[in-house]
């Protein structure tokens, strides 16, 4: 179950008075460019095994795997940068934050996490809970406990919606009636902050697969610097979208397409966000079958945001990466981190509807929302204490689209049949993973398992690729008549 469902591990009667629950300049090209080829990489005229789409978490990982093999590859990416939603800006406020995923999450079996401790950057523990706000003061511990108590309830009753064996429903269909004051609060918590969505648009059966985040980790340089660490000695194709993938019209390969000229190689894998692949922004030939398009279509992204705002000294009077939610009385809610690993940075987190909505409105419009809902919590002098301001709008990046994946309701077995190989075709992505959704983690590891299964293929060859054996020569043995 999320993280979002679990309790800090302390006795409700042992939290202090503020209190918590457990949770959950972009990247130079140049810098991309310089680093030494990778084992295994091709140029795009040479003779390749395996083209990988999208420079992600997940394209990052299976060409770490693919160039671990010695096997030659290719990796395109249509943005002019790698990390797809994972990404630190370093020119906006002249430190690093992170543009997308934040959280290193269940950072002692994170793959991600384990590999990081040979790239020289600081890792640390993330502070292990969150405050509760009632307008201008602290919960106490009472309405905490209660509080506390609404959210354990909630999400116990998500997961027996799901284990129930009945069809699966949305996860408001599976709350309890009686949450009262604390129903929009729990709501915001689990939805947009938890799953980028409100809880009308997320799978019961989803929410409950997914693994517990109960510790996280955070990188001071960034989530996406630690990635582009990673992706060292990985030479990518920047700015080179792909427009059409043959993947079943030659029987001993397959063409992507580009703007830049025709790529050709044995298998594919695809780590695009779902959105391209059912809008047709990405061609198939042959199209797609139903089983896979369906399946991609019930993994939309959701809408998840974040507003940066400079305040100099400190006047929320939070700690380093302290996280905050309030006692809300409708959707129009957010979260706060302060003091992004110690500097003067302190994020506003939006999402699920309300925050989609605010983010068409523009960077204005978000900003201003932002100041207004830190003066209703801590005075109206916050907003002179800011200085320098920006917000992502994730929904507004072409090959984005959005953010996470989450399963409508009843498509939470469109995880699995995107891992499903298709001849020569692969996808892999934070959508693909069944437990670690919506997480970097959870992308790497989807990469490393389709390169794992694409490998395979050049010690078990395709029935199409078999040679066909010789007739013998022999005449047919008759049939003796006698039945065995």
């Amino acid at each position: 179950m999320p993280t979002w469902g679990k309790l800090s591990g302390r006795p409700l009667n042992q939290l202090e008075t503020m209190p918590s629950l457990t949770r959950r300049s972009f990247l130079a090209g140049t810098a991309l460019a310089a680093a030494t080829p990778a084992l295994g990489a091709v140029p795009a005229s040479g003779d390749t095994d395996i083209i990988i789409v999208g420079a992600g978490a997940a394209g990052i990982a299976a060409a770490r795997r693919i160039a671990d093999a010695k096997r030659r590859f290719v990796l395109v990416e249509a943005a002019d940068r790698i990390g797809g939603r994972c990404v630190t800006d370093t020119q906006t406020f002249g430190v690093p934050y992170d543009r997308g995923a934040r959280w290193i999450h269940l950072p002692d079996v994170n793959p991600v996490t384990k590999l990081a401790a040979r790239s020289g950057l600081d890792i640390y523990r993330a502070p292990p809970g969150q405050k509760l706000r009632i307008g201008r003061r602290y919960a106490r511990e009472g309405e905490v406990e209660e509080f506390l108590a609404a959210l354990v309830r909630s999400t116990r009753a998500i997961g027996e919606a799901a284990r129930s064996g009945k069809s699966d429903v949305s996860c408001a269909q599976a709350l309890p009636k009686d949450l009262l004051e604390w129903r929009s609060s729990i709501e915001f918590v689990l939805g947009p902050y938890g799953c980028g969505k409100d809880l009308t648009e997320i799978s019961a059966a989803d929410f409950a697969q997914s693994a517990e985040r109960d510790t996280d980790s955070l990188c001071r340089q960034g989530f996406g610097t630690l990635l582009a660490k990673l992706a060292e000695g990985i030479p990518v194709q920047l700015g080179t979208p792909v427009t059409q993938i043959e993947w079943g019209t030659r029987s001993s390969g397959v063409d992507v397409e580009t703007p830049r000229g025709k790529l050709s190689a044995r298998l594919v894998i695809v780590t695009v966000p779902t959105p391209l692949i059912t809008s047709g922004q990405i061609k198939f030939r042959p199209d797609l079958p139903k089983r896979q398009l369906d399946a991609a279509a019930r993994l939309p992204p959701g809408s998840y945001d974040h507003i940066m705002l400079e305040l100099s000294g400190n006047p929320l009077g939070l700690q380093r990466d302290d996280l905050m939610f309030e006692k809300a009385e409708g959707s129009r809610t957010a979260a706060l981190l302060a003091n992004l690993s110690g500097t003067t940075l302190t994020q506003v987190d939006v999402g699920g509807k309300f925050g989609r909505d605010l983010a068409a409105q523009g960077e204005a419009a978000m900003v201003d929302f932002a100041q207004e809902w830190l003066g209703n919590l801590y005075g109206s002098d916050v907003k002179k204490a800011v200085k320098r301001r920006s917000a992502t709008r994730w929904n507004e990046e072409p090959w984005a689209l959005g953010a996470f994946s989450g399963a409508t309701p009843g498509g939470q077995p469109s995880r699995r049949i995107l891992m499903e190989p298709l001849g020569r075709l692969y996808f892999a992505g934070e959508a693909t993973h069944e437990t670690l959704w919506g997480t970097v983690g959870g992308a790497w590891e989807s990469g490393e398992r389709a390169a794992d299964l694409a490998l395979k293929r050049f010690t078990a060859p395709l029935e199409s690729e078999k040679p066909k054996r010789k007739p013998s020569g022999k005449p047919k043995r008759k049939p003796s008549g006698r039945r065995a």
